[in-house]
């Protein structure tokens, strides 16, 4: 079996491509699947449908236009991880847990021991929590390749 695997959250560090590369390391058959990860092109997405004046509607036209991308791919992933840096908030990371959890999707967190607290609702619905990229990758592997 191929296991697709979503990979939700922030986007200023390089955990996607560590999570990837230790997959490969091991062979694992894994399909990666993300979200946009250009901060501007995201921010950009409704411009093609209209300027706004407001960047209120800016937002919402363009948070509506990634939210197609998003969610078809968490319909159609095996598992999502969900990483939240500690430089910015990421309310977005956290609608995907919750998006996940109404889907009954599996899904793992990725962060600091240090938001455990502002994250326990998100946690307690994940079936796992982890601190580094390399426990994500040894919890992929345990999960596709043990019978």
């Amino acid at each position: 079996m191929n296991w697709t695997v979503y990979l939700s959250g922030e986007i200023h560090t390089d955990w996607r491509q560590q999570i990837m590369q230790g997959a490969e390391a091991y062979r694992l058959p894994i399909t990666f699947t993300s979200p946009v990860t250009d901060h501007g092109a995201s921010d950009a997405a409704g411009d093609v449908l209209g300027k706004e004046s407001s960047g209120f509607w800016r937002d919402h036209k363009s948070s509506k236009v990634n939210a197609i991308r998003t969610q078809t791919l968490l319909k159609q992933c095996d598992i999502a991880v969900i990483r939240f840096g500690d430089k910015y908030k990421q309310w977005n990371a956290a609608f995907d847990a919750g998006f996940c959890a109404a889907l009954g999707k599996p899904y793992i967190t990725l962060h600091a021991e240090d938001t455990i607290h502002p994250l326990k609702e998100v946690d307690s619905s994940a079936m796992a929590w982890a601190q580094t990229s390399e426990q994500v990758v040894e919890l992929l592997k345990y999960i596709i390749s043990k019978e």
